[in-house]
């Protein structure tokens, strides 16, 4: 039996379009409490939290969105994972995918306190590498996994007490990915994350990439974050989310992948955007 905490987290502030801010209660309006609680855990919610105070200045990069609530944001969250992450398995309900920059931080600071490796599952079709001086969006949702680990142009955010490995980041479900993306997540001098496109997928299948990655994990004796942005799926079956790209995991595949996390024991935080 597993202790699960709720953390509400409506972050509609890494993009333009507008859309996640009821997510925390379309999780519970679906029953996500009594689902983990009828499949033998206990369950907490802590209900929703709201971003801190900030002022981060203006950006370097002048097409950056909303960029003192995204660092808001991040304070809180990673506050809340510190906090909570000891007592349990915490679930962060997004929300756009800005809020893992707070979510896997705080995380990856519990680790460090534990002496554990964080090893990192992001179940997306995007690779959220960015900084916010790369980005030409100016979109954060596409910055957290270039914010844990340790890329330069995150000066306005919480300084990090602990960076994540490259690689000790595994991607799953990837079909769109810019180069300047790809060129830092393959650069033998950052370490290479393990990175799975759809076409693998197609011709190998799910289980084999995922478990494998997760034997690593396994073998490390790490802590396991799993990061799922509902775009992983194809968006014949997910279709609100404001990035849609065709040819996405289907639901059978993305059902198998939550069965191989559960017989796994491996998972102690996640992030569901």
């Amino acid at each position: 039996m597993t202790h699960v905490i709720l953390i509400g987290a409506p972050v509609d502030c890494g993009k333009r379009r507008r859309g996640c801010l009821m997510g925390p209660d379309a999780y519970r309006v679906a029953r996500l409490p009594e689902t983990v609680t009828n499949l033998g855990h206990t369950v907490e919610d802590i209900g929703n939290l709201a971003p801190a105070k900030v002022d981060a200045g203006a950006p370097n990069n002048p097409v950056v969105h909303m960029l003192d609530e995204n660092v808001g944001w991040t304070q809180t969250l990673a506050a809340a994972a510190l906090e909570h992450a000891p007592k349990g398995l915490p679930i962060f309900m997004g929300g756009d995918h800005a809020l893992s920059l707070g979510s896997v931080s705080g995380i990856a600071a519990h680790a460090e306190k534990e002496g554990r490796p964080l090893y990192i599952l992001w179940l997306d079709a995007h690779t959220d590498v960015h900084t916010p001086d790369t980005s030409t969006s100016g979109n954060l949702h596409g910055t957290p996994v270039g914010y844990v680990t340790g890329r330069e142009g995150f000066d306005a955010f919480p300084p990090l007490t602990t960076t994540i490995p490259v690689e000790r980041v595994g991607m799953i479900g990837l079909r769109s990915v810019d180069p300047e993306e790809r060129a830092f997540l393959e650069d033998s001098d950052n370490g290479s994350a393990t990175l799975v496109d759809m076409r693998t997928i197609d011709e190998v299948g799910i289980a084999k990439p995922l478990g494998e990655f997760l034997e690593r994990v396994k073998a490390d004796n790490a802590m396991l974050h799993v990061s799922l942005d509902v775009d992983f799926l194809d968006p014949s079956v997910a279709p609100a989310v404001g990035t849609t790209v065709p040819g996405g995991a289907t639901v059978r595949e993305a059902h198998l992948v939550m069965e191989m996390l559960c017989d796994s024991g491996l998972v102690t935080s996640l992030d569901l955007v």
